[in-house]
């Protein structure tokens, strides 16, 4: 009984383990500065086909959407360069900026490619062109999902007062929920979280598979994020340490923080499949 009960904690300590092992600070690096990079090709090549489809007050919308889960000292900073950068006039989707704009977003796929294939431990036997273009697939579908929660979000007030004709009682009921921005982006990271670990890393995994270090990873996430912002409040002093550039570390070292937990994630699945198919988590013979 006290065996597979014991299971996830040893999982979980063998996952911290073979992070360690795999150069997981390292790759959690590379992670964070890839992902940095890639964020505003990223977000420039969304404003491009934000603009293509008129989407109208599309910069509040995304830096909600992206940040409103980050702690706001965090978030603050970086979301304030953002909006610079979305509020910038920028032409067609079709453009040769949108274009490298893309490719250099891609870097950051790239990164969570090469951080899950160290943890799954696959080697990968893909081309480069192949790779690259799926990079590539994974940021335009992210951004035709932000596009579409953009146009939800937008619509949704007008879809309230519509269906406040017909079940008053009903909506008012929804409306109490005020903060559907927040709860958006958790069904959105933990589906991009899904799609992440299924399809970027070499070899073939089952939903029921990566479920379990997904789960740990939002866990960790959220507790991180907490204990984060408390430090940042109370006990940190970045600014007289920094000085300019305290935003911009404060930054760095959260989203470092986000890549362990994600690298440890990954390993967290790993071990359990491997045991899995070991068979050793069943009871010895005795």
């Amino acid at each position: 009984m006290a065996g597979p009960m014991l299971r996830p904690l040893r999982a979980a300590a063998g996952a911290v383990w073979r992070f360690g092992s795999d150069d997981g600070w390292a790759i959690a690096s590379h992670i964070t500065l890839s992902g940095l990079l890639a964020l505003f090709p990223f977000l420039i090549f969304c404003a491009s086909l934000a603009a293509f489809f008129d989407l109208g007050d599309f910069p509040d919308t995304v830096i909600h959407l992206v940040f409103d889960a980050w702690p706001e000292s965090v978030a603050e900073p970086i979301a304030r360069e953002v909006r610079a950068v979305l509020t910038e006039p920028r032409g067609d989707i079709l453009t040769f900026g949108a274009v490298v704009a893309l490719f250099f977003a891609s870097n950051g796929v790239e990164a969570l490619r090469l951080g899950l294939n160290r943890a799954y431990k696959v080697r990968e036997t893909r081309n480069f062109v192949r790779l690259r273009i799926q990079s590539i697939v994974f940021v335009i579908g992210a951004s035709l999902t932000v596009a579409t929660v953009a146009i939800v979000l937008v619509l949704m007030p007008l879809a309230l007062a519509i269906a406040r004709k017909y079940s008053s009682g009903l909506v008012e009921e929804i409306s109490r929920f005020g903060d559907w921005s927040l709860a958006v982006s958790g069904v959105v990271m933990i589906a991009a979280l899904f799609a992440a670990h299924k399809w970027l890393p070499s070899g073939r995994r089952k939903f029921i598979e990566v479920a379990p270090g997904i789960a740990l990873t939002l866990v960790l996430w959220l507790i991180a994020s907490w204990a984060f912002a408390i430090y940042l409040k109370g006990f940190a002093n970045y600014v007289s340490t920094y000085a300019g550039l305290a935003g911009v570390m404060i930054t760095l070292i959260f989203v470092y923080y986000m890549s362990v937990i994600f690298l440890i994630g990954a390993e967290f699945n790993a071990v359990l499949n491997e045991e899995r198919k070991n068979g050793s988590s069943k009871p010895p013979d005795r």
